[in-house]
């Protein structure tokens, strides 16, 4: 954020600040859902995209999990998830996620997926399935989806909102100068239409931005603006964190207390709920988030 009014930083060149230190995962619980993952063939964004959350969230029980594969057909700068061509779509997977929701006992489930361009509808079958088969056979189990952006289809958005998640996340991840270096595929502004077109249909949204690539403090507060524009009522930003020497390097460790500022920003601009700090990602505290 290399502006006059750009708070307190730590250069990346330096060992990690202490408030990025997590404690490795450990518990009974934590062994419970790494045992239903396992045990159901599941994939979980905690562990493809190496988030220092895991041990938390696990142990306290819950899991994001990943659905339509585990190999993603784009290849954005940051994200550890395998890019390359996908399996087959796998038709018994709605099923399983859903017996592993029971299993769990989870009372508000996040789920998110790979990109699959390599599809006609981008997999938005598959969603739709898995939504309605976990409300089958978990009533009273509050949603929440993570999508990509279906190339901006409104036939394929719309299916998902009819579905009716009680939220539909879809992240900018980065501001606009920076998205096609960051999500090499993706496009700023179709990122927004998608968004706008949930809310439109009215549905609860929520979008997430990594800090830490460069960014301007004048371009963070334009994409909120732009995401606020766009209906989104729930706003997360969090430190990016560079998964191999392969991805995009950290220009910049953001400190909690530009987090908080930011947090009251957002409030301020009209943001329902705003989850910031350094640790922060998609479907941390998602719970929190139903509002």
């Amino acid at each position: 954020m290399s502006e006059n009014n750009t708070l307190p930083l730590t250069k990346p060149q330096s060992n990690k600040p202490s408030w990025l230190k997590v404690k490795l995962p450990t518990g009974e619980n934590y062994r419970n859902v790494r045992a239903t993952v396992d045990a159901n063939r599941l994939h979980t964004i905690c562990q493809s995209g190496n988030c220092p959350n895991m041990g938390e969230c696990w142990g306290a029980g819950t899991a994001t999990f990943m659905i339509l594969g585990n190999i993603c057909t784009r290849s954005c700068g940051f994200c550890a998830v395998a890019t390359g061509r996908p399996k087959a779509v796998d038709l018994k997977e709605p099923q399983r996620v859903a017996e592993a929701v029971q299993l769990m006992k989870v009372k508000h489930c996040v789920i998110t997926s790979v990109d699959r361009d390599d599809l006609k509808d981008g997999g938005a079958a598959i969603w739709v399935e898995t939504i309605n088969t976990i409300r089958e056979k978990c009533p009273g189990v509050t949603l929440e989806t993570l999508i990509g952006d279906f190339q901006g289809d409104p036939e394929l958005v719309a299916k998902i909102a009819e579905v009716r998640p009680e939220i539909v996340s879809h992240n900018l991840e980065t501001v606009r100068r920076l998205t096609k270096q960051v999500r090499i595929q993706a496009k700023y502004d179709r990122s927004l239409a998608v968004l706008k077109m949930l809310s439109d249909a009215g549905v609860k949204t929520k979008s997430g931005i990594m800090l830490g690539l460069g960014e301007t403090f004048d371009e963070i507060l334009e994409s909120m603006d732009d995401l606020r524009n766009s209906g989104v009522s729930i706003l997360t930003l969090g430190q990016y964190l560079q998964p191999t020497p392969e991805h995009l390097p950290v220009k910049e460790f953001i400190h909690p207390d530009k987090f908080a500022e930011l947090k009251l920003i957002g409030l301020q601009k009209g943001f329902r709920y705003v989850e910031s700090g350094p640790l922060v990602r998609s479907s941390y505290h998602a719970e929190k988030h139903l509002f």
